[in-house]
Protein backbone atom coordinates (compact mmCIF):
# COMPACT_ATOMS: atom_id res chain seq x y z
CA UNK A 1 0.00 0.00 0.00
CA UNK A 2 1.71 3.21 -0.71
CA UNK A 3 1.52 5.78 1.77
CA UNK A 4 0.82 9.42 0.53
CA UNK A 5 3.16 12.22 2.72
CA UNK A 6 1.28 15.92 3.03
CA UNK A 7 3.16 18.44 1.73
CA UNK A 8 2.27 22.39 2.48
CA UNK A 9 3.58 25.40 4.58
CA UNK A 10 5.34 23.01 7.38
CA UNK A 11 7.07 20.52 4.94
CA UNK A 12 8.34 24.05 3.11
CA UNK A 13 9.46 26.08 6.33
CA UNK A 14 11.61 22.22 7.27
CA UNK A 15 12.74 22.56 3.95
CA UNK A 16 14.47 25.64 4.39
CA UNK A 17 15.55 25.17 8.01
CA UNK A 18 17.56 21.90 6.00
CA UNK A 19 19.14 23.90 3.60
CA UNK A 20 20.20 26.87 6.21
CA UNK A 21 21.43 24.67 9.10
CA UNK A 22 23.86 22.21 5.86
CA UNK A 23 24.61 26.06 4.87
CA UNK A 24 25.68 26.63 8.47
CA UNK A 25 27.67 23.79 8.90
CA UNK A 26 29.44 24.03 5.91
CA UNK A 27 30.63 27.04 7.16
CA UNK A 28 32.34 25.96 10.68
CA UNK A 29 35.64 24.67 11.43
CA UNK A 30 36.41 21.08 11.32
CA UNK A 31 39.04 18.69 13.37
CA UNK A 32 40.60 17.86 10.16
CA UNK A 33 41.92 21.14 9.45
CA UNK A 34 44.40 21.45 12.25
CA UNK A 35 45.11 17.58 13.21
CA UNK A 36 48.02 17.85 10.85
CA UNK A 37 49.17 20.45 13.59
CA UNK A 38 49.16 18.32 16.40
CA UNK A 39 51.48 15.82 15.01
CA UNK A 40 54.15 17.81 13.83
CA UNK A 41 53.43 21.78 14.59
CA UNK A 42 56.87 22.88 14.36
CA UNK A 43 56.81 24.77 11.17
CA UNK A 44 53.63 26.23 12.26
CA UNK A 45 55.26 27.53 14.99
CA UNK A 46 57.85 29.31 13.43
CA UNK A 47 55.80 30.43 10.59
CA UNK A 48 53.65 32.10 12.85
CA UNK A 49 56.93 33.60 15.12
CA UNK A 50 58.18 35.10 11.87
CA UNK A 51 54.37 36.63 10.82
CA UNK A 52 54.15 37.97 14.28
CA UNK A 53 57.27 40.35 14.13
CA UNK A 54 56.84 41.29 10.81
CA UNK A 55 53.19 42.27 11.93
CA UNK A 56 53.59 44.35 14.84
CA UNK A 57 55.05 47.05 13.54
CA UNK A 58 52.31 47.04 10.55
CA UNK A 59 49.61 46.61 13.60
CA UNK A 60 50.42 49.80 15.50
CA UNK A 61 51.26 52.24 12.55
CA UNK A 62 47.97 51.11 10.74
CA UNK A 63 46.14 51.51 14.47
CA UNK A 64 47.80 54.98 14.46
CA UNK A 65 47.16 55.84 10.35
CA UNK A 66 43.33 54.95 10.93
CA UNK A 67 43.14 57.20 14.19
CA UNK A 68 42.18 54.90 16.79
CA UNK A 69 45.81 54.68 18.43
CA UNK A 70 48.57 51.79 18.27
CA UNK A 71 46.50 49.97 21.23
CA UNK A 72 43.26 49.93 18.69
CA UNK A 73 45.95 47.83 15.92
CA UNK A 74 46.98 45.52 18.31
CA UNK A 75 43.85 44.83 19.25
CA UNK A 76 42.80 44.15 15.86
CA UNK A 77 45.54 42.07 15.01
CA UNK A 78 45.28 39.71 18.25
CA UNK A 79 41.43 39.34 18.30
CA UNK A 80 40.35 39.39 14.51
CA UNK A 81 43.89 37.80 13.88
CA UNK A 82 42.59 34.51 16.19
CA UNK A 83 39.38 33.86 15.10
CA UNK A 84 39.82 34.64 11.45
CA UNK A 85 42.39 32.05 11.55
CA UNK A 86 40.04 29.47 13.54
CA UNK A 87 36.96 29.92 11.00
CA UNK A 88 38.14 31.46 7.48
CA UNK A 89 38.23 29.91 4.69
CA UNK A 90 41.88 29.81 3.99
CA UNK A 91 44.78 28.04 6.05
CA UNK A 92 46.95 30.77 5.53
CA UNK A 93 45.22 33.68 5.41
CA UNK A 94 46.61 35.78 8.09
CA UNK A 95 44.01 38.94 9.29
CA UNK A 96 44.17 42.56 10.98
CA UNK A 97 44.64 45.73 10.52
CA UNK A 98 45.38 47.11 6.92
CA UNK A 99 46.48 50.12 4.90
CA UNK A 100 43.28 49.72 2.91
CA UNK A 101 40.90 49.59 5.68
CA UNK A 102 42.82 52.24 7.22
CA UNK A 103 42.04 54.56 4.25
CA UNK A 104 38.21 54.12 4.82
CA UNK A 105 38.54 54.38 8.33
CA UNK A 106 39.66 58.18 8.48
CA UNK A 107 36.68 59.85 7.10
CA UNK A 108 34.57 57.45 9.52
CA UNK A 109 36.55 58.72 12.16
CA UNK A 110 36.64 62.23 11.51
CA UNK A 111 32.75 62.04 10.88
CA UNK A 112 31.61 59.80 13.58
CA UNK A 113 34.41 59.16 15.67
CA UNK A 114 36.39 55.98 17.37
CA UNK A 115 33.11 55.02 18.71
CA UNK A 116 31.29 55.60 15.43
CA UNK A 117 34.63 53.40 13.74
CA UNK A 118 33.53 50.44 16.03
CA UNK A 119 29.96 50.43 15.35
CA UNK A 120 30.71 50.78 11.70
CA UNK A 121 32.95 47.56 12.17
CA UNK A 122 30.56 45.88 13.83
CA UNK A 123 27.58 46.46 11.65
CA UNK A 124 30.65 45.22 8.49
CA UNK A 125 30.72 42.11 10.35
CA UNK A 126 27.43 41.38 10.46
CA UNK A 127 26.70 42.44 6.15
CA UNK A 128 29.94 39.81 5.68
CA UNK A 129 28.47 37.14 7.65
CA UNK A 130 25.17 37.89 5.36
CA UNK A 131 27.12 37.57 2.34
CA UNK A 132 28.92 34.47 3.61
CA UNK A 133 25.10 32.47 3.94
CA UNK A 134 24.42 33.97 0.34
CA UNK A 135 27.10 32.68 -1.32
CA UNK A 136 28.56 35.99 -2.61
CA UNK A 137 32.17 35.24 -1.83
CA UNK A 138 32.55 33.05 -5.21
CA UNK A 139 32.21 36.34 -7.20
CA UNK A 140 35.55 37.38 -6.77
CA UNK A 141 36.81 35.29 -9.53
CA UNK A 142 35.29 37.98 -11.70
CA UNK A 143 37.09 40.87 -10.85
CA UNK A 144 38.95 42.07 -13.85
CA UNK A 145 42.54 41.90 -13.19
CA UNK A 146 43.51 45.83 -14.64
CA UNK A 147 40.69 46.78 -11.64
CA UNK A 148 42.71 44.60 -8.85
CA UNK A 149 46.28 46.31 -10.06
CA UNK A 150 44.63 49.76 -10.10
CA UNK A 151 43.36 49.42 -6.59
CA UNK A 152 46.45 47.97 -5.21
CA UNK A 153 48.56 50.34 -6.66
CA UNK A 154 46.09 53.34 -5.79
CA UNK A 155 46.35 51.77 -2.26
CA UNK A 156 49.31 51.82 -2.02
CA UNK A 157 49.88 55.75 -2.98
CA UNK A 158 47.57 56.78 -0.63
CA UNK A 159 48.90 54.54 2.18
CA UNK A 160 52.12 56.59 1.76
CA UNK A 161 50.84 60.24 1.07
CA UNK A 162 49.16 58.90 4.76
CA UNK A 163 52.46 58.65 6.38
CA UNK A 164 54.13 61.84 5.18
CA UNK A 165 52.74 63.84 8.01
CA UNK A 166 54.36 61.82 10.16
CA UNK A 167 57.76 61.36 8.53
CA UNK A 168 58.20 65.04 8.31
CA UNK A 169 56.96 65.65 12.24
CA UNK A 170 54.27 67.60 11.02
CA UNK A 171 51.08 66.58 13.78
CA UNK A 172 48.49 69.04 12.62
CA UNK A 173 48.49 68.54 8.41
CA UNK A 174 45.22 69.66 7.69
CA UNK A 175 42.92 68.54 4.64
CA UNK A 176 39.92 66.51 4.11
CA UNK A 177 41.89 63.88 1.56
CA UNK A 178 45.11 62.47 2.17
CA UNK A 179 46.97 64.09 -0.60
CA UNK A 180 45.38 67.46 0.86
CA UNK A 181 47.22 66.67 4.26
CA UNK A 182 50.04 65.18 2.77
CA UNK A 183 50.73 68.88 0.58
CA UNK A 184 49.52 71.13 3.75
CA UNK A 185 52.52 69.06 5.60
CA UNK A 186 54.92 69.50 3.25
CA UNK A 187 54.14 73.27 3.27
CA UNK A 188 54.67 73.06 7.02
CA UNK A 189 57.58 71.48 6.76
CA UNK A 190 59.09 73.71 4.08
CA UNK A 191 59.06 76.71 6.31
CA UNK A 192 60.96 74.99 9.24
CA UNK A 193 62.40 72.18 7.96
CA UNK A 194 64.35 69.77 10.56
CA UNK A 195 66.86 66.54 9.27
CA UNK A 196 66.25 64.42 12.41
CA UNK A 197 62.43 62.83 11.34
CA UNK A 198 62.22 62.45 7.62
CA UNK A 199 65.88 60.76 8.22
CA UNK A 200 64.52 57.87 10.11
CA UNK A 201 61.71 57.75 8.01
CA UNK A 202 64.10 57.21 5.50
CA UNK A 203 66.39 54.73 7.04
CA UNK A 204 64.12 52.73 8.56
CA UNK A 205 62.28 51.86 4.76
CA UNK A 206 65.72 51.66 3.14
CA UNK A 207 66.77 49.13 5.63
CA UNK A 208 63.76 46.82 5.26
CA UNK A 209 63.30 47.39 1.14
CA UNK A 210 67.62 47.03 0.62
CA UNK A 211 67.50 43.48 3.74
CA UNK A 212 64.29 42.48 2.60
CA UNK A 213 65.58 41.95 -0.94
CA UNK A 214 68.79 39.51 -0.25
CA UNK A 215 67.40 38.12 2.92
CA UNK A 216 63.69 37.98 2.68
CA UNK A 217 62.56 35.46 5.78
CA UNK A 218 64.65 38.26 8.06
CA UNK A 219 62.30 40.19 9.81
CA UNK A 220 64.23 43.54 8.93
CA UNK A 221 61.02 45.66 9.76
CA UNK A 222 61.45 44.76 13.47
CA UNK A 223 65.01 44.79 13.23
CA UNK A 224 64.91 48.57 11.71
CA UNK A 225 62.08 49.54 14.52
CA UNK A 226 64.08 48.38 17.29
CA UNK A 227 67.31 49.98 16.34
CA UNK A 228 65.52 53.07 15.72
CA UNK A 229 63.77 52.90 19.01
CA UNK A 230 67.15 52.26 21.13
CA UNK A 231 69.21 55.42 19.34
CA UNK A 232 66.72 57.37 20.37
CA UNK A 233 66.51 56.08 23.78
CA UNK A 234 70.32 56.16 23.76
CA UNK A 235 70.67 59.83 22.45
CA UNK A 236 67.55 61.21 23.82
CA UNK A 237 66.64 62.42 20.31
CA UNK A 238 63.92 64.86 20.29
CA UNK A 239 61.46 62.65 18.34
CA UNK A 240 57.70 62.05 19.06
CA UNK A 241 57.36 58.48 20.18
CA UNK A 242 53.84 56.17 20.61
CA UNK A 243 53.33 56.84 23.98
CA UNK A 244 51.68 54.83 26.62
CA UNK A 245 49.57 52.09 25.61
CA UNK A 246 47.47 49.47 28.05
CA UNK A 247 49.40 46.37 29.63
CA UNK A 248 46.39 44.17 28.07
CA UNK A 249 43.01 44.26 26.40
CA UNK A 250 39.81 46.03 27.28
CA UNK A 251 36.56 44.27 29.14
CA UNK A 252 34.40 43.50 26.12
CA UNK A 253 31.55 45.99 25.84
CA UNK A 254 28.69 47.37 23.49
CA UNK A 255 28.47 50.79 25.26
CA UNK A 256 29.92 52.59 21.82
CA UNK A 257 26.06 51.44 20.29
CA UNK A 258 23.79 54.21 20.05
CA UNK A 259 20.61 53.19 18.66
CA UNK A 260 20.08 56.71 17.12
CA UNK A 261 23.21 56.44 14.82
CA UNK A 262 22.81 53.48 13.46
CA UNK A 263 20.77 54.55 10.44
CA UNK A 264 23.66 56.94 9.90
CA UNK A 265 26.16 54.80 10.25
CA UNK A 266 24.95 51.59 7.95
CA UNK A 267 26.20 53.62 4.60
CA UNK A 268 29.75 53.87 6.02
CA UNK A 269 29.44 50.12 7.06
CA UNK A 270 28.62 48.66 3.49
CA UNK A 271 31.68 50.53 2.18
CA UNK A 272 33.94 48.69 4.73
CA UNK A 273 32.10 45.44 4.63
CA UNK A 274 32.90 45.88 0.30
CA UNK A 275 36.72 46.40 1.48
CA UNK A 276 37.15 44.08 3.75
CA UNK A 277 35.37 41.45 1.15
CA UNK A 278 37.49 42.42 -1.61
CA UNK A 279 40.43 42.29 0.07
CA UNK A 280 40.36 38.80 2.17
CA UNK A 281 39.40 37.07 -0.48
CA UNK A 282 42.19 38.92 -2.84
CA UNK A 283 44.93 37.69 -0.26
CA UNK A 284 43.18 34.49 0.19
CA UNK A 285 43.64 33.56 -3.90
CA UNK A 286 46.47 34.89 -3.76
CA UNK A 287 47.51 32.73 -0.83
CA UNK A 288 46.20 29.63 -3.23
CA UNK A 289 48.68 30.91 -6.12
CA UNK A 290 51.91 31.01 -3.77
CA UNK A 291 50.82 27.29 -2.34
CA UNK A 292 50.50 24.34 -4.43
CA UNK A 293 47.46 22.30 -4.03
CA UNK A 294 45.44 24.97 -1.81
CA UNK A 295 41.86 26.55 -2.40
CA UNK A 296 40.32 28.40 0.12
CA UNK A 297 36.50 28.39 0.43
CA UNK A 298 35.20 32.04 0.20
CA UNK A 299 32.18 31.89 1.33
CA UNK A 300 33.78 30.19 4.44
CA UNK A 301 36.42 32.86 4.52
CA UNK A 302 33.86 35.73 4.23
CA UNK A 303 31.93 34.02 7.31
CA UNK A 304 35.42 34.28 9.08
CA UNK A 305 35.93 37.48 8.35
CA UNK A 306 32.31 38.91 9.61
CA UNK A 307 32.86 37.06 13.19
CA UNK A 308 36.26 38.56 13.44
CA UNK A 309 34.95 42.34 12.38
CA UNK A 310 32.12 41.47 15.25
CA UNK A 311 34.16 40.47 17.89
CA UNK A 312 37.15 43.30 17.34
CA UNK A 313 34.98 45.97 18.12
CA UNK A 314 33.90 44.53 21.23
CA UNK A 315 37.66 45.06 23.22
CA UNK A 316 38.21 48.60 21.21
CA UNK A 317 39.38 47.17 17.57
CA UNK A 318 39.58 48.47 14.28
CA UNK A 319 37.26 46.53 11.45
CA UNK A 320 40.20 43.95 9.76
CA UNK A 321 40.42 42.27 6.69
CA UNK A 322 42.83 39.62 5.35
CA UNK A 323 46.74 40.83 4.86
CA UNK A 324 47.85 40.11 1.84
CA UNK A 325 51.56 40.82 3.05
CA UNK A 326 51.26 39.02 6.24
CA UNK A 327 49.46 35.95 4.22
CA UNK A 328 52.58 36.00 1.83
CA UNK A 329 55.16 35.58 4.82
CA UNK A 330 53.37 33.03 6.14
CA UNK A 331 52.97 30.72 3.22
CA UNK A 332 56.47 31.64 2.11
CA UNK A 333 57.50 31.03 5.97
CA UNK A 334 56.81 27.42 5.25
CA UNK A 335 53.24 27.56 7.55
CA UNK A 336 50.75 24.39 6.72
CA UNK A 337 47.81 25.02 8.83
CA UNK A 338 45.90 27.94 10.48
CA UNK A 339 47.76 26.89 13.60
CA UNK A 340 50.54 29.42 12.15
CA UNK A 341 47.98 32.20 11.52
CA UNK A 342 46.62 31.43 15.61
CA UNK A 343 50.18 31.46 16.69
CA UNK A 344 50.77 34.82 15.09
CA UNK A 345 47.77 36.21 17.32
CA UNK A 346 48.54 34.58 20.24
CA UNK A 347 52.50 36.02 20.48
CA UNK A 348 50.84 39.39 19.82
CA UNK A 349 48.77 38.84 23.05
CA UNK A 350 51.52 38.14 24.40
CA UNK A 351 53.45 41.45 23.43
CA UNK A 352 50.77 43.38 24.59
CA UNK A 353 50.73 41.92 28.02
CA UNK A 354 54.77 41.82 28.83
CA UNK A 355 56.37 45.04 26.47
CA UNK A 356 53.74 47.33 26.63
CA UNK A 357 55.98 49.80 27.90
CA UNK A 358 59.28 49.18 25.29
CA UNK A 359 56.12 49.54 22.19
CA UNK A 360 55.54 52.92 23.85
CA UNK A 361 59.19 54.18 23.27
CA UNK A 362 58.51 53.44 19.18
CA UNK A 363 58.99 56.43 17.52
CA UNK A 364 56.26 57.53 15.21
CA UNK A 365 58.70 58.14 12.40
CA UNK A 366 59.87 54.46 12.74
CA UNK A 367 56.36 53.42 12.24
CA UNK A 368 55.84 55.77 9.15
CA UNK A 369 58.98 54.02 7.55
CA UNK A 370 57.48 50.61 7.80
CA UNK A 371 54.49 51.86 6.04
CA UNK A 372 56.53 53.30 2.96
CA UNK A 373 58.00 50.07 2.77
CA UNK A 374 55.12 48.01 2.70
CA UNK A 375 53.50 50.81 -0.55
CA UNK A 376 56.89 49.78 -2.03
CA UNK A 377 56.26 46.13 -1.96
CA UNK A 378 52.44 46.64 -2.65
CA UNK A 379 53.46 47.55 -5.91
CA UNK A 380 53.84 44.65 -8.35
CA UNK A 381 55.49 46.62 -11.37
CA UNK A 382 55.67 43.48 -13.39
CA UNK A 383 52.14 43.09 -13.93
CA UNK A 384 51.40 46.62 -14.38
CA UNK A 385 53.62 46.79 -17.35
CA UNK A 386 52.85 43.61 -18.76
CA UNK A 387 48.66 45.26 -18.63
CA UNK A 388 49.62 48.13 -20.06
CA UNK A 389 51.24 46.11 -23.33
CA UNK A 390 47.54 44.04 -23.26
CA UNK A 391 45.42 46.31 -24.72
CA UNK A 392 44.45 49.94 -24.88
CA UNK A 393 41.26 49.23 -22.83
CA UNK A 394 42.78 47.07 -20.09
CA UNK A 395 45.28 50.16 -19.56
CA UNK A 396 42.24 52.65 -19.12
CA UNK A 397 40.42 50.68 -16.65
CA UNK A 398 43.67 50.28 -14.41
CA UNK A 399 44.66 53.89 -14.63
CA UNK A 400 40.52 55.06 -13.95
CA UNK A 401 40.52 52.74 -11.04
CA UNK A 402 43.90 53.90 -9.58
CA UNK A 403 42.80 57.73 -9.95
CA UNK A 404 39.97 57.29 -8.59
CA UNK A 405 41.21 55.67 -5.67
CA UNK A 406 43.88 58.47 -4.84
CA UNK A 407 41.48 61.32 -5.36
CA UNK A 408 38.69 60.00 -4.05
CA UNK A 409 37.99 56.67 -1.77
CA UNK A 410 38.61 52.70 -2.76
CA UNK A 411 35.01 51.77 -2.90
CA UNK A 412 34.16 54.56 -5.56
CA UNK A 413 37.62 52.78 -7.38
CA UNK A 414 36.48 49.68 -7.65
CA UNK A 415 32.73 50.27 -8.49
CA UNK A 416 34.30 52.83 -11.27
CA UNK A 417 36.87 49.88 -12.51
CA UNK A 418 34.32 47.15 -12.71
CA UNK A 419 32.03 49.64 -14.34
CA UNK A 420 34.72 50.60 -17.51
CA UNK A 421 36.00 47.56 -17.61
CA UNK A 422 32.36 46.13 -18.08
CA UNK A 423 31.82 49.17 -20.75
CA UNK A 424 34.69 48.44 -22.92
CA UNK A 425 34.04 44.89 -22.35
CA UNK A 426 30.76 45.09 -24.09
CA UNK A 427 32.67 47.56 -26.71
CA UNK A 428 34.48 44.92 -27.47
CA UNK A 429 32.32 42.01 -27.55
CA UNK A 430 29.86 44.24 -29.97
CA UNK A 431 32.20 45.11 -32.27
CA UNK A 432 33.17 41.05 -32.80
CA UNK A 433 29.78 40.85 -33.71
CA UNK A 434 29.31 40.83 -37.65
CA UNK A 435 27.23 40.18 -40.04
CA UNK A 436 27.91 38.65 -43.57
CA UNK A 437 26.35 37.23 -46.94
CA UNK A 438 27.59 33.69 -47.38
CA UNK A 439 26.89 31.76 -50.61
CA UNK A 440 24.06 29.70 -51.24
CA UNK A 441 24.34 25.52 -51.16
CA UNK A 442 22.70 24.94 -54.42
CA UNK A 443 25.51 22.69 -56.16
CA UNK A 444 23.02 19.98 -56.60
CA UNK A 445 20.90 22.52 -58.74
CA UNK A 446 20.79 23.15 -62.75
CA UNK A 447 23.09 26.37 -64.12
CA UNK A 448 19.92 28.10 -64.92
CA UNK A 449 18.04 27.57 -61.34
CA UNK A 450 21.11 28.41 -59.55
CA UNK A 451 21.50 31.63 -61.49
CA UNK A 452 17.90 32.42 -60.28
CA UNK A 453 18.41 31.42 -56.72
CA UNK A 454 21.35 33.58 -56.88
CA UNK A 455 19.41 36.63 -58.11
CA UNK A 456 16.33 36.27 -55.97
CA UNK A 457 17.56 34.59 -52.76
CA UNK A 458 20.24 35.81 -50.14
CA UNK A 459 21.84 34.37 -46.93
CA UNK A 460 23.47 36.31 -44.41
CA UNK A 461 25.45 34.49 -41.30
CA UNK A 462 24.99 36.51 -37.45
CA UNK A 463 28.02 36.02 -35.79
CA UNK A 464 28.79 36.74 -31.86
CA UNK A 465 26.20 38.53 -29.65
CA UNK A 466 23.29 39.91 -31.19
CA UNK A 467 22.46 42.54 -27.90
CA UNK A 468 21.77 46.28 -27.16
CA UNK A 469 25.57 47.26 -27.99
CA UNK A 470 25.51 45.83 -31.14
CA UNK A 471 22.55 45.33 -32.83
CA UNK A 472 21.60 48.67 -34.15
CA UNK A 473 24.67 48.55 -36.40
CA UNK A 474 23.23 45.10 -37.18
CA UNK A 475 19.98 46.87 -38.62
CA UNK A 476 21.41 49.26 -40.64
CA UNK A 477 23.49 46.55 -42.67
CA UNK A 478 20.97 44.20 -42.79
CA UNK A 479 18.22 46.78 -43.78
CA UNK A 480 20.18 47.40 -46.73
CA UNK A 481 18.79 44.35 -48.80
CA UNK A 482 17.01 45.26 -52.23
CA UNK A 483 16.20 43.35 -55.45
CA UNK A 484 15.68 39.90 -53.87
CA UNK A 485 12.93 37.77 -52.56
CA UNK A 486 14.12 35.76 -49.58
CA UNK A 487 16.27 36.57 -46.99
CA UNK A 488 17.12 33.68 -45.07
CA UNK A 489 19.47 34.54 -41.37
CA UNK A 490 21.78 31.91 -40.64
CA UNK A 491 22.13 31.97 -36.81
CA UNK A 492 23.96 28.92 -35.02
CA UNK A 493 27.02 30.33 -34.53
CA UNK A 494 24.87 33.59 -32.56
CA UNK A 495 26.30 33.49 -28.93
CA UNK A 496 23.83 35.63 -27.18
CA UNK A 497 20.53 37.76 -27.84
CA UNK A 498 19.14 40.00 -25.50
CA UNK A 499 15.72 41.67 -25.77
CA UNK A 500 17.18 44.62 -27.61
CA UNK A 501 18.48 42.55 -30.39
CA UNK A 502 15.11 40.45 -30.62
CA UNK A 503 13.94 43.82 -30.80
CA UNK A 504 15.58 45.36 -33.48
CA UNK A 505 15.87 41.80 -35.45
CA UNK A 506 11.63 42.00 -35.12
CA UNK A 507 12.49 45.65 -36.67
CA UNK A 508 14.21 44.57 -39.72
CA UNK A 509 11.57 41.01 -40.73
CA UNK A 510 9.06 44.10 -40.58
CA UNK A 511 10.79 46.78 -42.81
CA UNK A 512 11.94 43.63 -45.65
CA UNK A 513 8.37 42.64 -45.40
CA UNK A 514 6.53 45.60 -45.79
CA UNK A 515 8.99 45.81 -48.98
CA UNK A 516 7.85 42.31 -50.09
CA UNK A 517 10.74 40.04 -49.04
CA UNK A 518 10.11 37.06 -47.06
CA UNK A 519 12.58 36.33 -43.87
CA UNK A 520 13.38 32.58 -43.12
CA UNK A 521 15.84 32.52 -40.23
CA UNK A 522 17.79 29.12 -39.84
CA UNK A 523 19.60 27.27 -36.55
CA UNK A 524 18.53 29.12 -34.30
CA UNK A 525 19.00 27.81 -31.03
CA UNK A 526 16.54 26.67 -28.20
CA UNK A 527 17.70 29.88 -25.38
CA UNK A 528 17.90 32.24 -28.54
CA UNK A 529 14.24 31.48 -29.68
CA UNK A 530 12.59 32.07 -26.27
CA UNK A 531 13.46 36.11 -26.23
CA UNK A 532 12.57 36.11 -30.30
CA UNK A 533 8.73 34.33 -29.89
CA UNK A 534 8.15 36.81 -26.43
CA UNK A 535 9.11 39.88 -28.30
CA UNK A 536 7.07 38.82 -31.45
CA UNK A 537 9.90 38.32 -34.21
CA UNK A 538 7.85 35.53 -35.96
CA UNK A 539 4.20 37.59 -36.24
CA UNK A 540 4.81 38.03 -39.87
CA UNK A 541 2.52 38.22 -42.87
CA UNK A 542 3.04 34.40 -43.95
CA UNK A 543 -0.40 32.58 -43.95
CA UNK A 544 1.26 29.50 -42.84
CA UNK A 545 3.48 30.93 -40.52
CA UNK A 546 6.77 28.88 -41.57
CA UNK A 547 9.88 31.07 -41.16
CA UNK A 548 11.99 28.96 -38.79
CA UNK A 549 13.66 25.83 -39.62
CA UNK A 550 16.17 24.00 -37.81
CA UNK A 551 19.05 23.39 -40.66
CA UNK A 552 20.04 26.49 -43.63
CA UNK A 553 19.47 23.68 -46.56
CA UNK A 554 15.98 23.02 -45.13
CA UNK A 555 15.24 27.09 -45.73
CA UNK A 556 17.06 27.17 -48.84
CA UNK A 557 14.57 24.27 -49.94
CA UNK A 558 11.44 26.15 -48.71
CA UNK A 559 12.74 29.84 -50.24
CA UNK A 560 12.64 27.91 -53.84
CA UNK A 561 9.24 27.09 -53.81
CA UNK A 562 8.77 30.60 -52.89
CA UNK A 563 10.88 31.29 -56.33
CA UNK A 564 10.46 28.46 -58.59
CA UNK A 565 6.46 28.25 -57.86
CA UNK A 566 7.00 24.20 -59.44
CA UNK A 567 8.50 23.32 -56.55
CA UNK A 568 7.41 22.28 -53.58
CA UNK A 569 7.95 21.93 -49.97
CA UNK A 570 7.36 19.07 -47.86
CA UNK A 571 8.40 20.14 -44.20
CA UNK A 572 9.91 17.02 -41.92
CA UNK A 573 8.52 15.58 -38.35
CA UNK A 574 11.21 17.39 -36.49
CA UNK A 575 11.56 20.60 -37.95
CA UNK A 576 11.19 23.44 -35.47
CA UNK A 577 8.43 25.99 -35.79
CA UNK A 578 7.65 28.99 -33.84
Amino acid sequence: MTELTPTGPADATGSTLVRVARSATALLPRWGEWKPATGAPGADLLAGLIVALVALPLALGFGISSGLGAAAGLTTAVIAGAVAAVFGGSRFQVSGPTGAMTVVLVPIVGQYGPTGVLAVGLIAGMVLVVLAFAGVGRAVRYMPAPVIEGFTAGIAVVIALQQVPAALGITNAAGEKVWQSAADAVHQFAQAPTLLTPATALAVAAVILLGGRYLPRVPFSLIAVTAATLIAQLFHLDIARIGTIPAGFAAPTLSFLHLGELTSLIAPALAVAALAALESLLSATAADSMAVGTRHNPDRELFGQGLANITAPLFGGVPATGAIARTAVNVRSGARTRLAALTHALLLAAIVYSAAGLVAQIPLAALAGVLLATTVRMVETASILAITRATRADTIVMVATFLVTVVFDLVTAVAVGVGFAAILALRAVAKSARIEQVPLETDDHLVEEHDLLREHIVAYRIDGALFFAAAHRFLLELADVSDVKVVILRMSRVTAIDATGAIVLKDVITKLEHRHITVLISGAKPEHLRPLKALGVFTTTDSENRHLFDTTPRAIAYARTLVLPEHHYTPTTNEDRP
